[in-house]
């Protein structure tokens, strides 16, 4: 027969107890019940319920030490009941012999863990409908056997454990240690706490302090999910929006703490946007910018779109962006403000007075400025907001800009960026602002006059909240790098689908890519190239695995990393991908057949030991170290990146398509067809050099910035 022992801190509700019982027998079970409630004024209710034994567990700390009573005042309701009740010799003689070990309500959990600890074989739940899907198992397992009480006393490590566990130390230690690393690892533990943080009638922010030691104790025990699930489910249980919001973000980052995708990313994201649209509505501009600045970093956090090897936005764009514009303060902030008068028109009696701007990262406008810098028909001005501490702070200060446009630009930031910024705009004819981030919503927050604001998106903006950020009704002209580039972005930006949309472009990066024309060296051609492994999405694990399966047919192929490595700071999901890339090189390299070249300033010379150029990405803007290798005669082995491939525009659209390859046995294929003689491989190293000169070299690009920049329409 099965042994079900429940235990009760609280009256229960007789009526549904009842049921319950009856549906135990008739599987089998003799049903016993221990609680701290007076038995007796319930001895009328309990007559008609068929339990094989109830007993009257004691009901306070009125026989215990005043020491033990004052520091038992200190813990939590469960834990002060199994303060009372510990001593109990029928009920730990009962619990001992039990099968299933029952808590009826959240004041009993902790003591059916307790218990549970002494009998390891018993299963433990907490709530009637758990209870008797356990014993419904048992009686199809037909595991259940007569339990001896000798049988399962425990060892003298858990006695000794349960006396120095009594009442010692503060409530958050004491709650350490009941959801430490051995409970939140066995199935029974973690079931029961869980089910502990969401039942009903506990106070929210008991209810949150308890999730939150649940959720360490999962921590500790490698249960990263199981942390953020007791998280997000105590957090669907608080009224209150800002604390749920708060405990919702708590659980999400848990998860991307650890390098994963969250599974409640778009609960936590829509938490923190209900706050921002409830602070919105109440006029606090301040709190309702931090909620929505919270909600835009979780939405786009680096971990969930640029360390991992894919993204959701490579699913559905649209469908991703689509809950944030269904809020008010989102839909605020996207505004379009316009400008109160167009850009004027090009300067005939001087020359045109250019901007060029960005905040640290200047990598691809050596060339523009030194073209620019040099032209007659240009005063040129260089301003990098990194250099300036009080322009750097206002040019990525997120919940200020995003306060300040639910504000209607009444705020002191507004008054901040004209004081520091319109001098220059008021010197400059034309600003030209690289990469879409920090500063260029910083810019767009004030009127630019009748000065003209150019635009350049790379890449990786696309993957951050910043162009979220961003009035685009004040930009005159947007540069973006690729077409598969301006499609995702478009997609995601609605301000870049209105009316007030600026024009767009597609210019290449400025590279002089006749420098890369130089003779190879003897044993080029049986070398591979991967230049840029700094970023996950450059997959160099995709390059190794196409350089094992050349070398299957002829040991001479090696591979050559050109750059630094992947900075494992970033995030967990970075440090695990090179923790296995760096397992996977150690074997290649002790053979030869890797070579590490580490970050170099002539790539150029680097190249001329290169026959073959990879493109390993899973997605890129415009490979500039792909052209660089083509342009050096280099065999381009282009791999579809697979966030774009399939889609109007991707690799095969920007390259030409006999580059492109679907996967490693492709790209292996490819390198030993155009490897395998001399000839062939010169003939196609100079088919690509041609291209790669014709189309991306600095003199043809030269002429799309300056019919850009210098022609105004």
């Amino acid at each position: 027969m099965t042994e079900v022992l429940f235990i009760a801190s609280t009256r229960p509700q007789f009526g549904v107890l009842a049921d319950s019982v009856r549906k135990f027998q008739e599987h089998g079970a003799s049903v016993r019940l221990a609680g701290t409630f007076n038995l007796d004024a319930a001895a009328s209710e309990l007559a008609p319920i068929d339990l094989t034994e109830a007993h009257q567990l004691p009901r306070s700390l009125a026989q215990r030490s005043s020491a033990v009573r004052r520091k038992a005042e200190q813990l939590p309701a469960g834990m002060r009941a199994w303060i009372q009740v510990k001593g109990d010799s029928w009920m730990r003689t009962r619990a001992r012999g039990a099968h299933v070990l029952v808590a009826l309500d959240p004041g009993a959990v902790y003591t059916v863990w307790r218990l549970a600890q002494y009998n390891r074989g018993a299963k433990a739940v907490f709530g009637l409908a758990p209870a008797l899907k356990a014993v419904e198992e048992l009686a199809r397992s037909g595991a259940v056997k007569p339990r001896n009480a000798l049988a399962v006393i425990p060892s003298p490590a858990v006695v000794a454990r349960d006396v120095r566990r009594s009442v010692n130390g503060v409530p958050a230690a004491v709650m350490r240690t009941v959801t430490a690393r051995p409970l939140m690892r066995s199935a029974i533990g973690a079931r029961l706490w869980r089910g502990a943080v969401t039942a009903p009638g506990i106070p929210a922010q008991m209810r949150i302090n308890v999730s939150r030691y649940v959720a360490e104790g999962m921590l500790s025990a490698g249960r990263t999910s199981g942390a953020a699930i007791a998280l997000a489910a105590a957090a669907a249980k608080i009224p209150d929006q800002g604390r749920r919001a708060k405990l919702l973000d708590e659980s999400v980052m848990k998860e991307i703490s650890k390098g994963l995708s969250p599974q409640e990313l778009s609960q936590a994201v829509g938490a923190q946007l209900a706050h921002a649209d409830t602070q919105f509505a109440a006029g606090e501009h301040d709190e309702a910018a931090g909620a929505l600045n919270r909600a835009l970093t979780l939405a786009f956090h680096r971990v969930i779109h640029l360390d991992q090897l894919s993204s959701p936005l490579a699913k559905d764009a649209e469908g991703f962006v689509k809950p944030l514009y269904a809020s008010k303060a989102m839909r605020a902030v996207a505004t379009p403000r316009g400008r109160e008068v167009p850009a004027a028109p090009a300067p005939t009696d001087r020359p045109l007075r250019l901007l060029v701007t960005t905040s640290g990262n200047d990598n691809f406008l050596h060339h523009i400025l030194a073209h620019f810098g040099n032209h007659p028909g240009v005063e040129l001005r260089f301003l990098d907001l990194a250099t300036q501490k009080s322009l750097k702070q206002i040019a990525w200060a997120a919940r200020r800009i995003l306060a300040d446009r639910l504000a209607g630009g009444s705020t002191d930031y507004q008054e901040e960026v004209e004081r520091l910024i319109r001098p220059h705009l008021d010197w400059a004819d034309t600003v030209f602002i690289d990469w879409s981030v920090g500063p260029a919503a910083m810019f767009t927050t004030i009127d630019p006059g009748d000065t003209r604001i150019v635009l350049r998106l790379h890449s990786y903006e696309a993957f951050t909240r910043w162009p979220h950020m961003t009035d685009f009704s004040r930009v005159d002209d947007m540069v973006f790098v690729a077409p598969h580039v301006r499609d995702l972005v478009t997609s995601l930006t609605p301000q870049l689908r209105g009316e007030h949309a600026p024009r767009t472009h597609v210019l290449d990066n400025a590279m002089d890519l006749t420098a890369f024309r130089r003779p190879k060296s003897p044993d080029a051609r049986f070398t591979l190239g991967l230049i840029g492994i700094s970023q996950v999405a450059k997959d160099p694990l995709w390059a190794i695995d196409v350089l094992r399966r050349v070398r299957e047919q002829d040991d001479r192929y090696r591979l050559l990393l050109i750059g630094g490595d992947m900075n494992p700071k970033n995030s967990r999901a970075t440090r695990e991908y090179r923790q296995e890339l760096d397992q996977a090189l150690v074997p290649l390299v002790e053979s030869g057949a890797v070579v590490q070249l580490g970050p170099t300033n002539d790539v150029p010379s680097a190249l001329t030991g290169v026959g073959t150029v990879l493109s390993s990405s899973v997605r890129e803007g415009c490979h500039v170290g792909l052209m660089e290798g083509a342009a050096s005669g280099a065999l381009p082995v282009v791999r579809d990146w697979p966030f774009y491939a399939g889609r109007p525009n991707s690799a095969r659209t920007l390259y030409p398509d006999s580059w492109i390859v679907d996967s490693p046995e492709d790209a292996a294929r490819r390198i030993i067809e155009h490897t395998a003689t001399e000839e062939a491989w010169q003939q196609a190293g100079k088919l690509a050099a041609d291209h790669a000169v014709s189309a991306w070299d600095w003199p043809v690009v030269r002429k799309q910035f300056e019919k850009l920049l210098l022609d105004r329409r």
